[in-house]
């Protein structure tokens, strides 16, 4: 009895031993599948050395209450209306330089980047290559050692009524359906007597008729074109071919943020312009009606040249330094369920309007 007691005793013992080995050798976990422990931070920090010319980009609200913002520096900061959680490639990002933010029905965030899209489930980022030769659930169809267009900067998103999700790309627009990719400019069932080619689309839209709107960026400079199921057409108001961001607002109209003359706002019939200057460089219709629009960069600088403005309807009031807003130009707005208003501009700054003053939620 004594010697089996022994005996066991050692075998527990040498089991112990083994189980604590310091230098045991684990599976490693690639960085699109690991969970990480992230730090949370009152205020934006900036932790990969972007400089003064980088902005806060783009946002929007998940259905869980969370609010995302996307820079062009330092990755994306998640805000659950206390602390943000910063994420960047050490995470799983593509890259730290964010264009454009999508949440999917599913309750996936999708982040364009300058090397294509990461997707974030809640737990994991993964890598999705924009391209059409990739098949089922966005896995290669081809040769492993196939080279995806990982450079493909995505510029805007959004997923229209039918769920497919539309991607405006440096390539041009791409469309997802749940199991690949589709290149909308390659499909030959499109009339396009312009032949634009929807490159650099910097902002898309889907009106509450059906139709598909393009906004134009740098290196194509299309300015605005439509697609109503048939036929692509193309306006450039003012000869303007440089398309920041669109909205329809409550009335139905469409308004344009232009690069060079301010906002313009088509009724369906013509397009007329409402702002002049860099005024529309970002731009939001509130709950209560009222729109924002945010004032671009002066020439050379990353100076705001008008603040922001907000329209009633009747008249404009204008924010800047003395209301404790920062002097950089605008790039997002965004409203959230509490009815605040979060302002993204140059050198990473956030400010939140309550409705009564400013607050910062920058370094």
């Amino acid at each position: 009895m004594q010697m089996r007691t022994c005996t066991i005793i050692s075998i527990l013992a040498f089991v112990a031993s083994c189980s604590g080995q310091p230098n045991a050798v684990l599976p490693k976990v690639s960085a699109e599948q690991q969970t990480a422990t992230y730090t949370a931070q009152l205020k934006l920090l900036k932790t990969q050395g972007s400089t003064e010319s980088d902005n806060v980009h783009c946002g929007l609200q998940d259905k869980t209450g969370n609010i995302w913002f996307g820079t062009t520096g330092e990755g994306v900061y998640r805000y659950d209306g206390s602390t943000f959680t910063q994420f960047t490639v050490k995470d799983g990002l593509n890259s730290n330089r964010v264009w454009s933010l999508l949440e999917d029905r599913a309750g996936n965030i999708w982040i364009g980047t300058n090397a294509g899209v990461s997707r974030f489930d809640g737990k994991h980022f993964k890598s999705i290559p924009v391209d059409t030769t990739y098949g089922n659930d966005m896995y290669p169809s081809v040769a492993p050692d196939h080279n995806p267009q990982v450079g493909n900067e995505v510029f805007s998103m959004m997923q229209d009524k039918s769920g497919i999700i539309w991607l405006g790309t440096t390539e041009g627009v791409y469309c997802f359906n749940g199991k690949s990719f589709s290149q909308f400019s390659a499909d030959t069932g499109v009339v396009n007597k312009g032949g634009l080619n929807l490159k650099s689309v910097q902002c898309l839209l889907q009106d509450n008729k059906g139709n598909i709107w393009f906004g134009s960026g740098p290196l194509a400079f299309e300015g605005i074109a439509m697609y109503d199921g048939k036929s692509l057409l193309n306006f450039k108001p003012k000869d303007e071919t440089w398309i920041r961001n669109m909205f329809q607002d409550k009335n139905g109209d469409i308004l344009f943020g232009t690069r060079h003359y301010g906002t313009c706002r088509y009724n369906g019939g013509g397009f007329t312009f409402v702002t002049e200057k860099g005024v529309g460089n970002a731009m939001l219709q509130d709950k209560a009606g009222n729109i924002w629009f945010g004032g671009g960069e002066k020439l050379n600088t990353v100076e705001s040249e008008d603040g922001i403005w907000c329209y009633d309807g009747k008249s404009y009031k204008n924010f800047s330094t003395k209301d404790g807003l920062g002097i950089y130009a605008v790039y997002v707005f965004l409203e959230d369920r509490a009815g605040n208003i979060w302002i993204g501009t140059r050198n990473n700054r956030l400010y939140r309007y309550d409705g009564k003053s400013f607050s910062s939620f920058s370094e």
